[in-house]
């Protein structure tokens, strides 16, 4: 069983809310949503961040790899009833083929810092997503290994600097991106920003 699967039932703390709706807040500032965004969210968890925007889009997949994450996003589901338009499905966005698509936009909190290979996984969304589809991913800004507790598993990158993410994300044929910041965690008496990379797929 994985950590993920572990912290499943214990993931949906008041700090974490308020985090996901943050990063919302900061999608909805600089993306134009609407009834026909068909939008995926990468390494959904439990949908926080999905589900704060869920009525603001058209059709949403939360896409997790972790079993237990999915249990409890499945449970979110079934409890308010009349979601034929959401979905919880399985989906590691390094090895698996796309859930369906082409989407609309491409979300994820805190996801790419997990992910051994920057390059490979920008170009992962950048295939999931049709001409003119936008990314809007929020990870921790550069920091010094002291986010996470020493011997954290899964931990690829400590941060990422703006101008580097930047240039990845132009690597993988992203247009006018940009970083911002969009919120900040407060953590062991220190401040660490989160960021949002947005970017476009060219629509030719």
């Amino acid at each position: 069983m994985s950590s993920f699967d572990e912290r499943a039932r214990t993931w949906d703390t008041p700090d974490r809310r308020a985090r996901a709706e943050a990063v919302a807040q900061a999608i909805r500032d600089h993306v134009t949503l609407g009834p026909s965004v068909r939008t995926i969210e990468i390494g959904a968890g439990t949908g926080l961040l999905g589900l704060a925007l869920a009525a603001e889009v058209g059709e949403l997949v939360l896409a997790e790899p972790s079993s237990g994450m999915l249990e409890v996003a499945g449970e979110k589901l079934a409890a308010v009833g009349g979601t034929d338009r959401i979905s919880a499905v399985s989906f590691d966005l390094l090895v698996d083929p796309p859930p369906g698509g082409p989407f609309d936009l491409a979300i994820s909190l805190l996801v790419l810092h997990h992910l051994p290979d920057t390059r490979a996984a920008l170009a992962a969304l950048y295939h999931l997503l049709r001409p003119g589809g936008r990314l809007a991913i929020a990870d921790l800004e550069a920091e010094d290994g002291t986010f996470h507790e020493p011997g954290s598993e899964g931990i690829y990158h400590d941060g990422f600097d703006r101008h580097d993410l930047s240039a990845s994300a132009e690597s993988a044929g992203f247009v006018d991106v940009v970083v911002i910041r969009a919120t900040e965690i407060e953590r062991h008496g220190r401040t660490y920003p989160v960021i949002l990379l947005l970017g476009r797929r060219p629509r030719v």
